[in-house]
């Protein structure tokens, strides 16, 4: 396996993908164009299987990331069309079982295997994600934790879609019913349980952590955005 121990996370469309290792799990970290999306594959080390989170666009790269391992699933975190230019090129190719929140699932265009809720585990070989449900960007916002250690003793790594990035929450169209159901999940099922060192990987743009967007929260409410 290459060192990993400099992953950043900053990729670029066109550009090569970033890789981290983590115990029981291998990140890919790979952003696809036109839109600038961020794709994750989710390796099991020990199985081969593969888990993708958002076949947003060029699919052909995302498969030849897949390498030879097993894509087993395919998470959609949410229903907007720049998170599933991919998903029918892919699911064809590969034969993938596909999964989304029920709430956004009947949007996505090609028909969803297993319809998340939150608290759900998502499994990909020996390594089990915890869907948490954020709505406001969209109706059926998905979150997928990875916890290593089972009770959150060290840093827990979430893969937020587009309900979370660096700076503030997703877009919520200006609608203040929207932007508070966002904040309130976000301050109840993410900022409130999860420790600092929590590493945010999300649907576009530059990784953060907890610790680093915590002190931002009283401003983002404030602001309404």
């Amino acid at each position: 396996m290459p060192d990993t121990s400099d992953y950043t996370g900053d990729v670029s469309v066109g550009g090569p993908p970033d890789v981290r290792a983590l115990p029981g799990l291998t990140v890919t970290k790979v952003a696809v164009g036109p839109f600038d999306n961020n794709s994750y594959l989710l390796r099991c080390p020990e199985t081969g299987e593969v888990l993708l989170i958002d076949a947003a666009e060029e699919p052909r790269n995302l498969l030849r990331l897949v390498g030879d391992g097993h894509l087993v699933r395919i998470v959609t975190t949410h229903r907007h069309p720049d998170h599933v230019g991919a998903l029918r090129e892919v699911v064809a190719t590969t034969r993938a079982r596909t999964a989304a929140h029920d709430w956004d699932a009947e949007a996505l265009p090609v028909r969803v295997d297993e319809r998340l809720h939150d608290g759900d585990e998502v499994a990909v070989g020996n390594a089990r994600l915890r869907v948490i449900h954020l709505e406001g960007h969209t109706r059926g916002g998905a979150a997928l934790l990875y916890d290593a250690a089972g009770e959150l003793a060290d840093s827990p790594h979430l893969f937020t879609g587009d309900s979370l990035f660096p700076g503030g929450p997703g877009n919520t169209q200006g609608d203040p019913a929207r932007f508070t159901r966002l904040m309130d999940d976000l301050e109840s099922k993410v900022f409130g349980p999860l420790p600092d060192a929590t590493w945010i990987y999300p649907g576009h743009g530059k990784d953060t952590t907890l610790g680093r967007e915590r002190p931002s929260l009283p401003e983002w409410r404030a602001r309404g955005w």
